[in-house]
């Protein structure tokens, strides 16, 4: 059984280049879902906070520390007027997004 779920896991590995995150992709996931509201280019509000620096800030709105965890909670759930895009974007897409961000 041990082998099994390491072979398994072994398999899930080899595979894990083809699921790199892609920032371009990001932005223009960004782009289409997310511009509406926010600015990518500074930290200037639209309607929503600007995130230029996102991931560089020591606390966001909700008093807690960027991290793709918590970016992506805030991606799925949404808050503070936000409405929620858990399942507006697939997976890949919150994982594109997220490399975007990370480049701002």
């Amino acid at each position: 059984m041990k082998k099994l779920i390491a072979m398994g896991c072994l398999g899930l590995l080899a595979l894990a280049p083809a699921f790199a995150a892609d920032a371009a992709k990001g932005k223009e996931a960004f782009e289409n879902n997310c511009s509406i509201c926010h600015n990518s280019d500074s930290t200037e509000t639209k309607i929503g906070p600007g995130l230029k620096g996102l991931f560089k800030k020591a606390a966001l709105n909700n008093k807690k520390k960027p991290s793709d965890a918590v970016v992506t909670a805030i991606i799925n759930d949404g808050g503070n007027g936000m409405p929620p895009f858990g399942d507006q974007l697939t997976p890949a897409e919150k994982l594109d997004l997220l490399a975007f961000l990370k480049t701002l």
